[in-house]
């Protein structure tokens, strides 16, 4: 049996799994949430503060329980089938080859520079007699290069959730600082939209946590060591641990904005500079130990983002290569799936995981001492904002088909959360096109 013939197929490893659900397992769904929270992400909910107060806190509920449904369902189509979700959409036809190969390659080298730069503003902040902005990017760059090169995914794992113990400790001190007011925040639990807010409420749905990492997440569950569905239980405490610290994250940021800025009308820089901004604005209200904190958080947040691609989708390139070269050469699908392969750690030791590395690092910087190319990243934009309604209708193809064992296909409320989410981002990806022409 071949991996596109379309056929549900039981993981070969014989793997009791845990006996029973615990909180020591907890550990993909860290690295997820790390990764997932970029500057960018924050900077966004930040603004939707300011502009809106508490109003679009239940938004930020809402997007939780999305980002929940996706990544148990990428979870779950690895831990049921044993395979990859690469195998899958590869099940589904060519197109999805082609989508994948272009989408990866133009993603990473506008996201390697992206990444890098936001790694390097806090820094640049914090030591400004120091090298520039450039040059701290390409030192951010190699770190991670160097990181993920030489670790295996236990190793990266410890360091993941050691940054995000810090982006958790320092957000939450901020927003305890800023003195939330009670009675709004639980006011903002209620739906309310008020004029003009509809964009930034489906970007704060949509947007915080939300890309690719979404689909590497069922690669670092199998990077763990969980490739049967005896993790299953696992795996969801896991996932809702991931996205409730995430929520956090979000909830945090929204009160600092609402606090700290909408009630003094400060506006701050759009992108990842308007970090910076409220550093400087923090320094003024509390002083520079708070100030100096914040920015030590945003490089956690940031450079936990750079290293969690540089890992998990240097892991998915890997797999997407091997499943071509084996069709390329007629071979048998390997017996144990692409979920065990991950699990050995044969993915990570690969030419192909490190020549993604590679091409995540090095060409990107040269986006960083030019303008970028503005056809590539009209490119880039167009691919990443078909991405998140490709994950979610694809996945809906898969758990609804006999690709997945019947117990572990959707039921009803996983079909209408996936169907909701790419809904959603349908959406999203239409204003994000017509805001690039």
């Amino acid at each position: 049996m071949t991996q596109t013939d379309g056929a549900a197929t039981a993981p070969q490893a014989a793997d009791p799994g845990p006996r029973k659900s615990s909180w020591k397992y907890i550990g993909p769904g860290i690295v997820v949430a790390a990764t997932g929270v970029g500057a960018g992400d924050l900077v966004a909910t930040l603004i939707a503060g300011s502009k809106f107060g508490y109003t679009l806190l239940w938004a930020a509920v809402i997007g939780c329980l999305v980002k929940i449904s996706l990544a148990e369902a990428t979870g779950r189509w690895h831990l049921a089938t044993g395979r990859t979700i690469f195998e899958g959409w590869r099940s589904l036809g060519r197109w999805t080859t082609w989508y994948f190969a272009v989408y990866i390659v133009v993603w990473g080298f506008v996201y390697g520079a992206t990444a890098m730069s936001s790694s390097a503003l806090p820094i640049v902040a914090l030591f400004p007699d120091g090298p520039g902005l450039k040059v701290w990017a390409a030192i951010t760059g190699i770190l991670g290069l160097v990181f993920v090169w030489f670790n295996r995914y236990a190793v990266f794992e410890k360091v993941m959730t050691a940054m995000i113990g810090v982006m958790f400790v320092v957000v939450v001190y901020v927003a305890v600082r800023v003195g939330p007011s009670l009675p709004k925040t639980f006011a903002g639990l209620v739906p309310a939209l008020p004029d003009g807010s509809l964009l930034y409420t489906l970007g704060i749905v949509g947007g915080v946590g939300g890309t690719i990492t979404m689909a590497a997440y069922g690669y670092w569950v199998n990077a763990k060591g969980w490739t049967t569905p005896a993790w299953m239980k696992v795996m969801r405490l896991d996932n809702r641990v991931a996205y409730v610290t995430t929520g956090i994250f979000v909830v945090a940021m929204l009160i600092i904005g609402a606090e700290l800025l909408h009630s003094t009308n400060i506006v701050l820089t759009s992108g990842d500079k308007g970090l910076v901004d409220l550093g400087d604005v923090l320094e003024q209200r509390f002083g520079s130990a708070t100030a100096t904190l914040f920015l030590v958080g945003f490089f956690a947040t940031s450079f936990s983002s750079l290293i969690g691609v540089w890992h998990g989708v240097s892991l998915m390139f890997a797999d997407f290569v091997e499943r071509l070269r084996k069709e390329a050469v007629r071979a048998e699908a390997a017996e144990e799936g692409g979920a065990a392969e991950v699990a050995k750690g044969e993915r990570e030791k690969s030419v192909p995981f490190r020549a993604y590395l590679l091409w995540l690092t090095f060409p990107p910087m040269a986006l960083l001492f030019l303008d970028q190319p503005f056809g590539l990243v009209l490119v880039y934009g167009v691919l990443g904002a078909f991405f998140m309604p490709f994950l979610a209708f694809t996945l809906i193809a898969l758990l609804n088909s006999r690709r997945t064992p019947d117990e572990w296909r959707n039921g009803w409320l996983s079909n209408i959360m996936l169907a909701a989410a790419g809904l959603l981002f349908v959406v999203l990806c239409v204003q994000q096109i017509r805001e690039l022409f």
